[in-house]
């Protein structure tokens, strides 16, 4: 998702020279003025004919020649963070391009509007300055590629639909089709953007061409949409740099392209009651200090794992404890674990949900090209309240786990098989259940249930650290268990 980009100078100051007679063409008074004609500047094929009050633009774009390297979403590039501070842009460039359609301030409403933008660094809809549009029944498309896809995942250059600096945009009712690179469909950006999205049909085609986007504080707020994404690191639902709230219900989203999963998180993103399927990717991604909450949802993911937490020191997210909380619903991972944490602090929490996995194994922890080698593994508390947990518990000799099972918890699988975690904690209460697969090792035991009765042993040995504080409790013996296992200190 975070791209290498070595633009030249000229071409920069080009492209903003550009974008700059764009918004001076499109500039308007102060006077709140509201068009409901069906037929305004923005089906104008050439903004000389504009008539509407909210001007169309269609100024020609200087190409910005660029070399761009792309990883996909998932897997940002190695190494330390650029200049600047993390989760913001690390240069000053902010500009998002030209719009066939441009609205600076003022109140508009417009209704079955047929736009097409076709050139390069130039948006379907762009709203600015405060300004407030509302847009129904409408059909948006798009072609024409980026010169820069850090602008357009940062900014929002090229994109379907943009709200900047402080707008607001109401979509219902509408088609937002994009068919070039960096064309992410729809984008907020700025603290204070806000693009309301409801009974909306998305459709983006080629390479970094997201269907929901926020950053730098932006937001979007999403109801009853169909996204499907076709390129590289395109995720359905996705936060960039700067941080982005994105709340979504009632969607259906499939992504298809190497890198793209259904949600990729560098800000807060929650989705309730939807649908979202990754063929090539992750089904979900979450980045440093942020998260994504999922609510009766089913989540699902064909590539690699099904839900990745990490840090990639990139830039585009702040160091801190990533959070993944699923509530109802189903995960799926059809390759992977279904939990894979690396480089950061991480925090999972369960409840009531549906876990399938292909490979036998819930939650894996370890370092991996990210961070300094030596400290990049992963901490991470998984948190489950009524839940099955299906699969083992993995860590690497820099990476630690706390496992706390409550409200009729069952988990099934061994925990630390190998021994080379660097500690692993678990707490069971009364009404939980851990149904061991093979020796486990723990750091320390905590049981609600004194008896033990709520371990079932299957016959294998369970160790123990007798020198941890923790299991005082079981002074250092060896414990015969129900199943003909046993508990018993490790050797050192």
């Amino acid at each position: 998702m975070k791209k290498k980009l070595n633009v030249m100078a000229t071409a920069v100051l080009l492209a903003s020279i550009t974008a700059s007679y764009a918004y001076a063409s499109s500039s308007t008074d102060d006077t709140t003025e509201v068009s409901t004609s069906t037929s305004v500047a923005a089906t104008q094929e050439d903004s000389s004919t504009a008539t509407s009050t909210a001007t169309s633009t269609d100024s020609s774009t200087t190409d910005t020649s660029a070399t761009v390297e792309a990883p996909p979403e998932g897997t940002p590039p190695d190494g330390e963070p650029p200049s600047g501070k993390p989760g913001e842009g690390s240069d000053s460039y902010t500009d998002n391009g030209t719009a066939k359609y441009t609205q600076s301030g003022k109140s508009v409403t417009l209704s079955k509007q047929t736009i097409a933008a076709d050139q390069a660094d130039q948006s379907i809809v762009k709203v600015t300055d405060s300004g407030k549009l509302t847009l129904t029944k409408s059909t948006l498309s798009k072609k024409g590629a980026t010169s820069s896809d850090d602008y357009s995942n940062f900014y929002g250059l090229n994109a379907g639909v943009l709200a900047a600096s402080a707008s607001t945009i109401q979509l219902s009712d509408s088609t937002v089709k994009t068919d070039a690179d960096g064309a992410n469909a729809v984008f907020a950006t700025g603290e204070g953007s806000t693009i309301h999205v409801k009974d909306v049909t998305i459709q983006t085609s080629a390479n970094s061409s997201r269907g929901l986007d926020a950053t730098l504080k932006g937001t979007v707020n999403a109801t009853n949409v169909k996204i499907k994404t076709a390129g590289e690191h395109s995720a359905a639902i996705a936060t960039d740099r700067g941080n982005g709230t994105i709340n979504v219900t009632k969607a259906t989203g499939k992504t298809t392209g190497k890198g793209s999963p259904g949600i990729y998180s560098t800000g807060t993103i929650t989705v309730s009651n939807s649908d979202l399927k990754a063929t090539g990717s992750e089904a979900a991604v979450i980045e440093g200090r942020n998260s994504i909450t999922v609510n009766n949802t089913s989540l699902s993911g064909d590539v690699d794992r099904g839900v990745m937490l990490y840090q990639s020191f990139s830039g585009d997210a702040e160091v801190g404890t990533t959070v993944f909380t699923m509530n109802g619903g189903t995960l799926t991972a059809k390759a992977g674990p279904i939990f894979y944490s690396t480089n950061t602090e991480a925090v999972v929490n369960l409840k009531g949900a549906t876990l399938k996995g292909n490979t036998g194994v819930l939650l894996n922890a370890a370092a991996d090209r990210w961070g300094t080698t030596g400290s990049n593994g992963a901490n991470v508390t998984l948190n489950a309240d009524n839940q099955t947990l299906p699969g083992s518990i993995t860590a690497d000799k820099i990476s630690s786990i706390t496992a706390n099972l409550k409200n009729k918890t069952t988990l099934k699988g061994a925990i630390n098989p190998e021994n080379t975690a660097k500690s692993v904690d678990l707490t069971l209460d009364k009404t939980s259940k851990w149904v061991v697969t093979a020796d486990s090792y723990l750091t320390t035991l905590t049981d609600s249930d004194a008896k033990l009765s709520n371990i079932v042993d299957n016959g294998h040995t369970i160790y123990y650290d007798a020198s941890a504080s923790a299991n005082s409790w079981l002074n250092g013996e060896t414990i015969s268990l129900s199943g003909g296992g046993k508990l018993t200190p490790v050797s050192n």
